[in-house]
């Protein structure tokens, strides 16, 4: 009997400012440990972590420190409104 691989984690960390007229650009991005160090670098530093791993996978495709793809933009839109309209709810 062949064992079913668990899928390696991923995370993709975006760049954002508030304000700005540039669009997010992916600042970092990997799968298994590499994954697993950025999401441990965004807890130390109180950096919102989005669970999508749809939108993630999606996004892993782009180019380190490049825009997201424009066809990102709504999905990246509405995980950044949420953050900024929580951090707002928090003070």
């Amino acid at each position: 009997m062949s064992e079913i691989p668990t899928p390696q984690k991923l995370a993709v960390a975006l760049e954002y400012e508030k304000g700005s007229r540039q669009a997010p650009r992916v600042v970092a991005k990997g799968r298994g440990l590499v994954a697993e160090r950025i999401i441990a670098l965004a807890e130390d530093n109180d950096i919102f972590i989005e669970a999508n791993p749809a939108l993630a996978r999606a996004l892993s495709g782009a180019e380190l420190d490049a825009e997201i793809p424009l066809e990102l933009f709504e999905a990246v839109a509405e995980v950044i409104g949420f953050v900024l309209r929580a951090r707002a709810r928090l003070g």
